[in-house]
């Protein structure tokens, strides 16, 4: 293939991803306008809010897997176009987590604060709902640009690297329901998905100069490896010269 035509096949394929971008995210929604459709039609079954509970969160986990997969198709299949994906995939899986926890607190106990506490607990599932939901709501807090330019790009992605967090607690949230019902099969789908992408990124980081800087944070960061010319390699690819100090002579 000649290096006109896999320029015009790239061309095209990010066409194409932009054209189904925002059809993917009206996709998101229709979990959502159905349980509406069939709460408006009584069609939510013998125990509504259950069905409310299963549907939000099943949801969340399964956007938030989305969302995390973005990046490894992006690189292994060359989709640049498919960054784009990833904010608006996050956002609906914050939603769905929000939408979870008010049919929790509101349907099923009735914002019973007393209740909530004493859930909150003694139920080893709740808690991990509630750890995951915490340390989630930085990240729904700061998806916007302006959140990007006040914290800085540094900043703002070492944040939002809580999401491996959120994903490991939502998937332990997932397992501890389900462990109930002694119904597994999801889970380890779920589990088994996660820890694809967990290991594609280690590899990945691993692969192009281990995790020197991985938690850096900005110029105060002392991990950058040095790059050509003395220069240090900064996580985000800009080369930032070394910062030297000079004692001012008397």
């Amino acid at each position: 293939m000649t290096a006109a035509a896999a320029y015009n096949r790239r061309m095209t394929t990010t066409r194409l991803l932009n054209l189904l971008r925002p059809v993917v995210l009206l996709a998101c929604a229709l979990p959502l306008a159905a349980l509406f459709w069939a709460g408006l039609h009584g069609q939510l079954g013998s125990n509504p809010v259950e069905r409310i509970l299963t549907s939000t969160g099943d949801w969340s986990l399964r956007l938030l897997l989305a969302t995390l997969a973005v990046t490894p198709l992006r690189k292994q299949l060359g989709l640049h176009a498919l960054a784009r994906w990833r904010r608006f995939l996050g956002v609906w899986s914050f939603v769905y987590a929000l939408l979870h926890l008010a049919a929790y607190a509101w349907l099923d106990l009735g914002l019973d604060l007393a209740e909530i506490l004493r859930d909150l607990m003694t139920r080893p599932l709740i808690t991990v709902g509630w750890l995951a939901l915490i340390f989630m709501l930085p990240l729904g807090a700061t998806s916007t640009n302006a959140a990007i330019r006040r914290l800085g790009a540094q900043k703002w992605q070492r944040l939002h690297r809580l999401v491996y967090l959120v994903a490991i607690l939502s998937v332990l949230h997932f397992l501890l329901k389900k462990a109930g019902k002694h119904d597994f099969a999801e889970v380890w789908v779920h589990a088994g998905l996660l820890t694809v992408l967990l290991g594609w990124r280690i590899h990945d980081k691993w692969k192009n100069g281990g995790f020197a800087g991985f938690f850096s944070a900005g110029p105060h960061g002392c991990s950058h490896a040095p790059g050509p010319g003395g220069k240090s390699s900064h996580p985000m690819g800009a080369q930032i010269a070394p910062i030297t100090f000079h004692r001012k002579r008397p």
